[in-house]
């Protein structure tokens, strides 16, 4: 692409840069672009969505007078705002790596469609290719989960807390008095319950198809979360059911964008005409087809199970297991329950027994999966195992549905499997539950028969889920890798500024048990930090360290050359390296919250640049480090170089203010510049690798 000719108009072109951490490949891509197109002769305004939040953001005169727009970005950025224009979208990778062609490649782009703006709105062009941005389902489940998250929290946590406190043991069921304050906190909570199957619902259909896709989205999600509908009243069709509804109503409102109609018509169709042909269409297929099947399973899967009630009790217990742990609150779950619950009136409480084993499992489980193997998770993932924790202690499957959502081929057969075991193991012994609820609190309040067998089932049960489930995230992710594909960010609603989430998403990244990392991790001492040799009094005294980075970087954590001949052994070099300052709490932490992060994506970016970096309460202050490798160090990096001039970034959970941000936005920009790094290549020692990284004003 040659520069404009004399007379001519200068193209005008606008690109947003955004990844899931927020920080270096945000403002590495942004200046890349930047200087491509000032070499190009481009006039071109970049706007970064980093973990500062949005920078140089486009005005609306900017967008009128565009040619097109670059979106350069692993995570959701809204489109609507770029209605009529032509739209590049891309991972943010190509933008480091190829600004030039996205430039050529932008002016050939589709134009977006008005009301846009979704993660599907505008189909990415070849530029990006296969791999190059997440699959629009991947991010739109993703989006769903997030969203989803805090509902199920909040809402799990309030039915605990009211039942522990204000909850009684009654044969139908555990019950709260209806004169009680904990009733109204209970139906607090039932109300977040309530509202989360329609929240992932909408969210999915939201990332694909933007605002218009919202409504029957949520609508969608609320007619699958109630059976009533459908002829199914006692069993909805649950997360699974809000799943379908979800991409059915988003790929359902692309769809109806494409319908051409009368240009009178266009400002009415994303805010009456979509909503209501889409939430009609979705609404009428899910009660009268979809729905149909869902009350014939409940059905007959109550009929089956009634034939059962004769045979082997280990059978009908795993059987049981495996119904209540596929999907939590859904109609094969509400089947095995109400089936189980029916049969107390009866006078056998022995079914009961082994669903009441099978119920905790799930959320337990993926609770216990978040610590034992801590690497595998995102900062929100870790936070909601904590929450299904708890959640699980008082029976609420439900805990577990932000997993299974997010990673449905691995988390729900290790549910299924750890449920069938519960339960089998409750029926070999013949526990018996009096009340229609699950989890170790019936057992605490005494309406379970056989105690010690009933927590050693559910123990048992919980294990097996815990370590299926990491088995099989380890095997997909270990494929992933070898196939050259970057490893699945769990998205959050609210990512993290250096770890992400989700990628559901945590706790900090300190203390990270079973780990087999860490066992390995620093298991020498850390050598003596390197201390800068006495300036010589006849020397002019050198600026103060204090002025690079902030003081984030010192003499004390710069190194001429690494050791290390990998990135695992550079990691633990560099930590070692950052110890001698005095503010690291825990090297191995600190170690293993950098090795998670390599795990969630490569921090090689390239240009013989890698940044790995943590948020982690291993630490207790921010710290930067600095080390060269003369031979490189293979990083997996996009472009295939190895690692040269290797940053390590750390900073503790609750780092307050963004001015450590802003200060890695800044070297990320700068390291873009091939002068300072052939510079920051060539310095001689300490000293003058210092004197190079004042340069980052």
């Amino acid at each position: 692409m040659t520069s404009p000719a004399s007379g001519q108009r200068k193209l005008k072109l606008l690109a947003v840069t955004a990844c899931p951490t927020g920080i270096a490949h945000t403002y590495m891509a942004a200046e890349k672009l930047a200087q491509a197109a000032e070499a190009l002769g481009i006039d071109m305004k970049v706007e970064t969505q980093g973990s500062i939040g949005a920078e140089n953001v486009f005005s609306d005169n900017d967008v009128i007078d565009a040619d097109g727009v670059i979106i350069a970005a692993d995570k959701d950025v809204d489109r609507s705002r770029f209605a009529g224009k032509k739209v590049l979208a891309v991972g943010v990778a190509e933008g480091i790596h190829h600004p030039e062609r996205l430039i050529e490649q932008v002016q050939k782009a589709p134009v977006q469609g008005a009301g846009g703006g979704g993660g599907g709105a505008a189909p990415p062009s070849s530029a990006g290719g296969s791999g190059k941005e997440r699959s629009v389902a991947y991010k739109a489940l993703m989006n769903g989960v997030s969203y989803m998250i805090p509902f199920v929290v909040a809402g799990g946590l309030l039915i605990a807390i009211s039942l522990a406190l204000g909850g009684h043991a009654t044969p139908e069921g555990y019950i709260i008095p209806k004169d009680s304050f904990w009733l109204d906190v209970n139906n607090i909570g039932v109300a977040g319950f309530t509202l989360m199957i329609p929240i992932l619902s909408g969210y999915i259909a939201y990332a694909i198809g933007d605002r218009p896709a919202l409504v029957p989205g949520m609508i969608g999600g609320w007619i699958a979360a109630h059976g009533e509908l459908y002829g199914s009243p006692k069993a909805g069709a649950g997360f699974i059911g809000a799943i379908v509804t979800g991409f059915l109503a988003g790929y359902l409102v692309l769809w109806i964008k494409k319908v051409k109609v009368p240009k009178f018509v266009r400002p009415i169709m994303p805010i009456i005409v979509i909503p209501i042909v889409a939430t009609s269409v979705l609404g009428l297929l899910f009660i009268n087809v979809i729905g149909k099947p869902i009350s014939w399973v409940f059905t007959h899967l109550t009929d089956w199970l009634s034939g059962m009630t004769g045979t082997s009790a280990i059978l009908l217990g795993a059987i049981l297991g495996l119904m209540i742990a596929f999907d939590m609150g859904g109609p094969v779950n509400k089947t095995a329950f109400l089936f189980g619950a029916g049969l107390i009136a009866t006078g056998n409480q022995t079914v009961m027994g082994m669903c009441a084993a099978a119920i905790p499992v799930m959320p337990l489980g993926q609770g216990l999966a978040t610590l034992i193997r801590r690497r595998l998770y995102s900062e929100q993932e870790r936070e909601t195992g904590m929450a299904a924790l708890f959640m699980g202690m008082f029976g609420i499957s439900e805990g577990a549905i932000p997993f299974a959502a997010a990673r449905p081929a691995q988390v729900i057969p290790a549910n299924m499997l750890g449920g069938a075991v519960a339960g089998a193991i409750a029926g070999l012994a013949g526990v018996e539950d009096a009340v229609p609820h699950g989890g170790p609190i019936v057992a605490v309040l005494g309406a379970v028969g056989g105690v010690p067998t009933f927590f050693l089932a559910v123990a048992i049960g919980t294990v097996v889920t815990a370590i299926t489930t990491n088995a099989l995230i380890d095997v997909k992710e270990r494929r992933t890798r070898g196939a050259g594909a970057p490893a699945p960010v769990s998205v959050g609603v609210g990512v993290d500024a250096l770890v992400p989430e989700p990628a559901l998403v945590g706790v900090g990244a300190g203390g990270v048990a079973g780990d087999v990392r860490t066992e390995t991790a620093l298991t020498s001492p850390p050598p003596a930090a390197e201390q800068p040799e006495p300036a010589e009094p006849a020397q002019p005294a050198r600026p103060a360290e204090d002025d690079v980075l902030s003081g984030y970087l010192t003499v004390q954590t710069v190194k001429v050359q690494l050791a290390a001949d990998s990135k695992e052994d550079a990691i633990r070099e560099m930590a070692a390296m950052l110890s001698g300052t005095g503010k690291v709490a825990d090297p191995d932490a600190l170690v293993a919250a950098a090795f998670a992060r390599e795990d969630q994506g490569t921090t090689g970016l390239g240009e013989e640049i890698a940044v790995p970096h943590a948020k982690t309460d291993a630490v207790t202050a921010p710290i930067v480090g600095f080390a060269r490798s003369a031979e490189g160090v293979k990083w997996g990096s996009l472009d295939g170089t190895k690692a040269k001039l290797i940053f390590m970034i750390t900073v503790p959970e609750a780092a307050a203010g963004d001015e450590h941000l802003r200060i890695l936005a800044l070297l990320s920009r700068k390291l873009m510049d091939s002068g300072f790094r052939e510079r920051l290549t060539g310095a001689s020692d300490e000293a003058a690798i210092l004197d190079v990284l004042r340069e980052i004003q």
